[in-house]
């Protein structure tokens, strides 16, 4: 970084009481006040330089002592000394730091060549346009100390003349890059790289506030001559540097008006680079996008902002990795870990996009292979997101069931999950178990993990006996000795119907291999269920037959007496002789 030097006089400046002069042997006659800071200085050499300070004194005498107050000075008390130096011919440095300052003070007390040549205005200038507009890092600076001095900078076009310079090096080819550069990108190495990379100036221009990097983004954008993906790495930088921590906004111990203060600014910043990322797909990461989206609902951006990220990132969401789906969950309410609510409204955004752009989507082999991708991804995260004590069965499921039958070439990982979620809830009510294994189909799964989850005692006894049926069904249609197909009901019952064979030692065996014997075990387990509730069934029926069958003879009998005795009365010899 270049300096400039002015002056050769030692700095016998010094501080007293809050009140500032030099050491000299001529008793102070002009009384400069800055705010909290006072000057004790001399007409002398500043008078003939300073054309505002000439004005002010106009009225008063040589000899007499003049106290004057400049509070609106520009650069306060630090700059005001620097001009004052200069007067005193005190050895100063000016460098793209207090270029700025400098330059609005010497501006306010009118330090210019017609006042006498050669002032300190004409110097500063002829510096900035040689030294500081020329160099990289300068102009940077130079940029980053306007932000202290807005209304001044942009009235002397500090502001328009630096931007101007950042922009012309910015789109100077890498190869005619001979300046230095800030680059610390993990894993490079300047000395084995000994060509400039294309985005050598991204972490420089990520050094300035929001407002003067979207001016020389937007500006560079209007050329088209860098490519978007270089546009997307500058706001990648630029958010990863000024949004650090953000996730530690809602368990941080500071005060809530300091919470709330930072939280506005960076919900400011992180809209701002949202509005700027190009339109281009891949400009940005799936990845970027994703971290963007969780942030802004720690946030609270607005709804327009959110709704531009989840179609951003649902357009690239084939290409992220399940570590970019693990978000944090916004709300201190819930005790989920993760923000599965996040996931679930990009994934219903993607297959909008899909079937919005593609009304026959299904015959599409670009969608088939991105839906694919989708549930493969969806169906790792769920297995992440099993491990979790607090996650609700609902919103498993939820997420689950929102990946198509066609993304889903077999559902071996979703039985994953399913199985992790198991292990790790063990207190499941049976209605939940239907319904997380509900949403599994059997013939998706691969012969190995079908006869795992056989085997799986944390599997509901309904999705076993399926398990089972479709291995019989499977090994029906291998065989052709096979004469008929057995019915579920079959299935359960028929370890009864079967012969009885003897073995190699003349024991009586059922003719069931190893694998037939714990099938039969699970069916006789569900047969015995189902016969016992038969079984009380038909008691029932019986007890109510033989009631009404009792009540049916007592009233024959009764018809009979009846008639028995009306023909005692009139035919009392036949009556005894029936006897």
């Amino acid at each position: 970084m270049k300096f400039m030097k002015l002056g050769t006089r030692p700095d016998t400046f010094y501080t007293e009481q809050a009140t500032r002069s030099l050491v000299s042997d001529i008793p102070a006659d002009l009384v400069i006040k800055i705010n909290d800071t006072t000057y004790l200085l001399h007409k002398s050499p500043l008078l003939p330089k300073c054309g505002l300070l000439q004005r002010l004194c106009s009225d008063t005498s040589d000899s007499e002592s003049v106290p004057l107050e400049l509070h609106d000075m520009p650069g306060g008390p630090d700059a005001f000394e620097l001009c004052a130096k200069f007067c005193y011919g005190v050895s100063i440095n000016i460098s793209a730091h207090n270029f700025v300052p400098a330059l609005c003070a010497a501006k306010l007390l009118q330090m210019n060549d017609s006042i006498e040549k050669g002032n300190f205005v004409g110097k500063l200038e002829a510096f900035f346009s040689s030294c500081i507009l020329e160099g990289w890092k300068d102009s940077i600076a130079a940029l980053q100390a306007t932000d202290k001095l807005p209304e001044w900078s942009e009235n002397l076009g500090l502001i328009r003349k630096c931007i101007d310079s950042v922009i012309e090096k910015v789109l100077t080819p890498p190869s005619q890059v001979k300046w230095s550069y800030t680059y610390t990108r993990p894993g490079y190495n300047r000395k084995q790289h000994h060509s400039v990379p294309k985005d050598w100036w991204t972490e420089d221009v990520s050094d300035l506030n929001i407002d003067l990097f979207r001016c020389i983004i937007m500006a560079i954008r209007s050329t088209h001559v860098l490519p978007p993906q270089l546009i997307g790495e500058a706001l990648h930088v630029y958010a990863c540097k000024c949004l650090p921590g953000i996730r530690k906004l809602k368990s941080s111990g500071s005060s809530v008006s300091q919470t709330e203060e930072s939280k506005e600014k960076n919900r400011r910043i992180l809209e701002t680079i949202v509005s700027m990322i190009p339109a281009d797909r891949g400009s940005v990461s799936a990845g970027f996008l994703l971290r963007l989206l969780s942030i802004s609902s720690h946030l609270g951006v607005s709804p327009v902002t959110k709704t531009e990220l989840i179609k951003r990132a649902s357009i690239q969401f084939e290409e992220a990795a399940v570590s970019d789906l693990l978000c944090p969950s916004p709300s201190s309410l819930d005790h989920n870990f993760y923000d599965t609510d996040l996931v679930l409204a990009v994934l219903d955004s993607f297959l909008k996009f899909w079937k919005r752009i593609s009304p026959v989507a299904v015959d599409n082999r670009q969608f088939l292979r991105s839906i694919r991708k989708v549930g493969k991804l969806i169906d790792s995260y769920l297995q992440v997101i099993a491990r979790d004590d607090n996650m609700p069965v609902s919103k498993f499921v939820a997420l689950a069931e929102t990946v198509p039958a066609i993304g889903r070439l077999e559902h071996d990982d979703l039985y994953q999950a399913i199985n992790i979620y198991l292990k790790v809830h063990p207190d499941m009510s049976k209605v939940d178990k239907k319904r997380l294994c509900h949403i599994l189909e059997c013939q998706r799964l691969s012969p190995e993990v079908r006869a795992h989850a056989v085997k799986n005692e944390s599997l509901p006894l309904r999705t076993v006996v399926q398990l089972l049926y479709y291995e019989q069904e499977k090994e029906s249609k291998a065989t052709t000795t096979t004469p008929k197909l057995q019915k579920p009901h079959e299935l359960l019952l028929g370890a009864k119907k079967r012969p009885a064979t003897r073995d190699g030692h003349g024991k009586r065996s059922l003719g069931l291999d190893k694998e037939e014997f714990k099938r039969e075990e699970v069916t006789r387990r569900i047969s015995h269920a189902e016969s016992r509730e038969k079984g009380q069934h038909k008691a029932k029926r019986l007890d109510g037959k033989l009631a009404l069958e009792m009540e049916k003879k007592m009233v024959i009998r009764g018809d009979s007496e009846e008639i028995r005795s009306e023909k005692s009365k009139s035919h009392p010899f036949i009556y005894v002789c029936t006897l």
